[in-house]
C-alpha cells in the first residue's frame, strides 16, 4: 500500500487579464510617483534634490509627513499583490528586491526628470508596501485554501480600472486653464 502525498502549490491566476492590469497599474503608479496625478511638465526649472537620511518627521524641505510616508505604503501594496498573483512561487525577499528595484528606478527619474526629491524613505515604504500586499495575499491564500486570491485580484483590479478611470478623467478636462479673456470695450 502506497501513501499518496499532496504537493500544495499556491494558486495563480492565468490568462491576460491579470498581466494588463498590472501593466495598467504600473503606468498609474509612475504616473503618480514622477508627476503626483497632474500633467507632466518638461518646460519649468523644477526640483532636483537626494534625501539621504530617512524618516525626518515634519513639515519643511527634506522632512517626511505621516500622510505623505503612509501614501507611499499603500501605492505598492497592489504591487506585491500583483507580483504574489502573477508569480506565487516568489518569496518576500524576492518580491521586496522587485520592489526596491522599481522605487530605486522611480527615485532615480524624479531626479532626471527634476519633478521631485528623491527620498531613501520612499525607496524603504515603498518596499514596506509591497511585501505587505504580498503577506497580505499569502495569509489570505493560506486562510482560504486558495480561494481568496480571486477575490483579492479583483478587488486590485478595481481599484486599478477606477484609478485609471480617475486619471483619464483627469486627462479629459482642461489640462491647462487658459487664463480669463479680458473684457472688451463696449
Amino acid at each position: 500500500m502506497t501513501a499518496s502525498v499532496s504537493v500544495h502549490r499556491p494558486r495563480t491566476a492565468s490568462g491576460p487579464l491579470p498581466v494588463a492590469l498590472f501593466a495598467a497599474y504600473l503606468v498609474l503608479l509612475v504616473w503618480a510617483v514622477l508627476w503626483k496625478f497632474h500633467t507632466p511638465d518638461f518646460g519649468g526649472e523644477g526640483v532636483r534634490a537626494v534625501k539621504l537620511v530617512p524618516f525626518v518627521a515634519g513639515e519643511g524641505f527634506g522632512q517626511n509627513r505621516p500622510s505623505e510616508m503612509l501614501a507611499n505604503v499603500l501605492l505598492f501594496v497592489p504591487f506585491g499583490v500583483y507580483l504574489g498573483v502573477l508569480a506565487p512561487r516568489w518569496r518576500a525577499l524576492r518580491v521586496a528586491a522587485v520592489a526596491a528595484l522599481a522605487s530605486c528606478a522611480l527615485e532615480a527619474a524624479q531626479y532626471v526628470l527634476a519633478v521631485g526629491s528623491s527620498d531613501v524613505t520612499d525607496v524603504i515604504l515603498n518596499t514596506v508596501g509591497a511585501v505587505s500586499g504580498l503577506l497580505a495575499l499569502t495569509v489570505a491564500r493560506r486562510m482560504s485554501g486558495g480561494r481568496a486570491v480571486p477575490v483579492i485580484l479583483w478587488t486590485c483590479s478595481i481599484a486599478t480600472v477606477l484609478a485609471a478611470l480617475w486619471g483619464a478623467s483627469l486627462l479629459g478636462g482642461p489640462l491647462h486653464p487658459l487664463p480669463p479673456m479680458p473684457a472688451v470695450g463696449r
